[in-house]
């Protein structure tokens, strides 16, 4: 029989490209429904991210002025150094827990976040945790945004001292240099974006190596100007606690890291399935997480503690210390390497998450790319800097939005590992056969939606009324407020998985079934283009030649 060789052309793809990957990078079958179907969410084929990769993902990650911020500020809660790192090493290790538990689905099944969700929530309820996460990134993405270009604008007032004269004047509440700052970055990240995941990857893969070099080069300036001697790792201003009244400020602590990454930990799986194995995964999260956070996070406060002897006070903030410098090199190379950080974070947190949510709403009107611009135009809208600076206004909106992260994490997990274990029917998360194994009742699996609602309400209670209740003099339960994920998410497992036990929803496959992922008992799931092209060559009833 006459051999005919099978190209790219040949295989089914759309006109999208998926995810900024090449044409056909997206598996998509003759069988696929178009209203839940492009590339940008189909299976991926190859899946190619080394170890280094999502190593590389968690340091543009943690590289960042709230990161560093963040992990400064731990030091100055009034509880010992080494009580300090150990709440920082038992929060990032919860993270990196959690983070292998979001992660798996996503490696083994090759989709994104949004698509895994159609197995526990369905095909039609997936678009619940989708607006909610994409609502949750939009608004992030445009606090990251100013953040960043209120570094610029330092090292515009530095180098064009002209440009002063632009704070004068303002518009929709943000000074004419705020504006110049936010447009050159939302359209630098857009730009960023535009290009793709292969291109986003090699960002990442230099941006947070970058942020070392400097941090480490300005502690080295930092300790030869305050001699060794002078610094005290002890960042506490006031008196030192006791054992006993440190325990609850330690837990504090721990929660404070966890909620600090529960947007990634929940977006990880968008990136997750480019992953080659689950244990390269894996292994990039030991790296990224407990290793590369306490590396940093030790960094963080030699500079933090340095600048005490050298500037006379307290700097927490990375681009205030750079400034204090009063170098214009160290400004422009600490500036746009901060810059760098926070555009590092802003695309892996907040842009790519929303393009695949909101892709998933309409996949076949919005692609990967579209969604990205949807949230990118939506964080112009909310005119972050007006109410970023407003404690009110952040708490109850921010806080009604993060609240919801915890019970989303806990039900994914609970239908995943508990309730499916760990078996997914990958072809039916994209059909809208009433038959399909996801359909449940009209696209809506109700003991997800009952659980996000219920567990939702809860968590959104126990993050706002506290203050509400200081505010109002009655009594003070603010501490409980910064447990809001834990108890978001715990809610979320185990009022799905009774739920299911009471009135079963999800599938029970088998693990022999060659259509269905099993990441409970068989190996890595790697796409090659040669097993699709296969496929189509017999179905034509030809062979494969040669080298194809």
């Amino acid at each position: 029989m006459a051999t005919e060789a099978v190209s790219w052309d040949d295989l089914p793809h759309d006109l999208a490209e998926a995810a900024g990957l090449p044409p056909g990078a997206g598996e998509v079958k003759s069988a696929y429904d178009p209203a839940l179907t492009n590339e940008d969410l189909a299976p991926l084929r190859k899946q190619t991210w080394s170890t280094y990769n999502i190593f590389a993902f968690w340091m543009s990650d943690v590289h960042s002025v709230g990161g560093y911020v963040t992990a400064g500020s731990l030091f100055a809660l009034g509880i010992a150094s080494w009580q300090v790192l150990a709440a920082l090493l038992i929060g990032i290790t919860i993270v990196f827990f959690f983070c292998n538990l979001v992660a798996k689905p996503s490696q083994r099944t090759a989709v994104p976040y949004p698509v895994i969700n159609r197995a526990v929530f369905g095909v039609k309820g997936a678009n619940i945790p989708a607006i909610i996460r994409g609502f949750i990134a939009v608004a992030w993405y445009g606090v990251q945004t100013f953040l960043a270009a209120e570094s610029l604008n330092i090292i515009f007032l530095k180098f064009i001292p002209s440009s002063a004269s632009l704070l004068e004047h303002s518009f929709l509440g943000l000074n004419a240099l705020g504006w110049i700052s936010y447009a050159i970055l939302w359209v630098a990240q857009a730009a960023l974006f535009m290009t793709g995941m292969n291109t986003i990857r090699k960002f990442i893969d230099y941006a947070g190596p970058a942020v070392y070099v400097v941090m480490i080069a300005l502690a080295i300036y930092l300790v030869s100007k305050a001699g060794w001697r002078n610094i005290s790792l002890n960042l506490s201003t006031g008196p030192q606690l006791s054992f006993a009244a440190s325990i609850p400020v330690m837990l504090s602590a721990i929660a404070l890291v966890v909620s600090y990454f529960s947007g990634p930990m929940l977006n990880f799986g968008d990136f997750a399935r480019y992953g080659r194995s689950f244990a390269s995964v894996k292994k990039g999260n030991f790296w990224g997480l407990p290793v590369n956070f306490l590396f940093f996070s030790i960094l963080t406060v030699i500079c933090a503690s340095a600048t005490v002897p050298v500037f006379g006070k307290l700097i927490t903030d990375p681009i205030a210390t750079v400034q204090a410098i009063d170098s214009r090199f160290a400004i422009l190379l600490g500036g746009l390497t901060f810059v760098t950080a926070t555009v590092g974070i802003n695309i892996v947190a907040n842009f790519i998450s929303p393009a695949f949510d909101f892709s998933n709403v309409s996949p076949q009107k919005i692609s990967w790319r579209m969604g990205g611009m949807i949230a990118a135009v939506g964080s112009v809208l909310l005119t972050p800097w007006n109410w970023y600076n407003n404690d009110t206004a952040i708490h109850y909106t921010l806080g009604v939005l993060g609240a919801l992260i915890g019970p989303l994490f806990g039900i994914l997990i609970a239908g995943y590992y508990i309730c499916s274990k760990q078996k997914v029917l990958v072809d039916d998360m994209f059909t809208m056969s009433p038959k399909g194994k996801y359909w449940f009742k009209g696209g809506y699996n109700p003991n997800a939606v009952i659980t996000v609602a219920v567990a939702g309400l809860i968590s959104i209670a126990c993050a706002v009324l506290p203050k509400t209740f200081a505010d109002l003099g009655w009594f003070d339960i603010s501490k409980l407020s910064d447990y809001s994920w834990f108890i978001g998410c715990g809610l979320g497992f185990v009022l799905m998985v009774l739920l299911e036990r009471a009135n079963p929803q999800l599938p029970v496959l088998s693990g022999d079934d060659p259509k269905v992922s099993d990441g409970a008992g068989h190996p890595d799931r790697v796409h090659h283009i040669s097993d699709c092209a296969e496929d189509i060559a017999a179905k034509k009833g030809v062979a494969m030649s040669a080298g194809h």
